[in-house]
């Protein structure tokens, strides 16, 4: 997919669409708002969701969301939708006013490693909180990749 020209939203001339001008940011993830986590079982499912290739969590405003990097099966090489006419309402809706376009995204917290994710509530909940290492009889044995092959 070639880059599309890049303008500033304040060069649009009238008629023109700042999605004319974009790599279709919008159509490559989606986010869902995520309880904000108040204990170690609720980190302990965010790391499980940042196992998973393509996600990351990140704070705006006070807000917690999953955000899933992965592009609509919809998005065609030119960058635009195709089934624009018949789009889902969320896309319908969608504005471009507060868009990712101008390449501005800053968020209060980002985490994409579990890692990451631990660390932050090992600092932010009460000492002793966190569970100890689970040990038990029905734990998967851990494979070296050369017993896989």
């Amino acid at each position: 997919m070639a880059r599309k020209k890049k303008v500033r939203r304040s060069d649009l001339k009238t008629g023109q669409v700042l999605c004319s001008f974009c790599n279709a940011k919008c159509c490559r993830y989606f986010s869902l708002q995520i309880d904000t986590p108040n204990k170690w079982a609720d980190f302990d499912n965010m790391r499980w969701y940042l196992a998973h290739d393509k996600t990351a969590i990140f704070v705006e405003e006070g807000a917690w969301y999953l955000l899933i990097n992965t592009k609509c099966r919809y998005l065609q090489t030119d960058y635009l939708c195709g089934i624009y006419e018949d789009r889902m309402e969320i896309c319908e809706e969608y504005s471009t006013d507060h868009c990712d376009y101008d390449d501005d995204e800053m968020y209060d917290k980002f985490f994409d490693l579990p890692e990451q994710i631990s660390e932050y509530a090992e600092a932010v909940l009460p000492p002793g909180s966190r569970p100890g290492v689970r040990s038990g009889v029905n734990r998967l044995p851990i494979l070296n990749a050369t017993e896989v092959l």
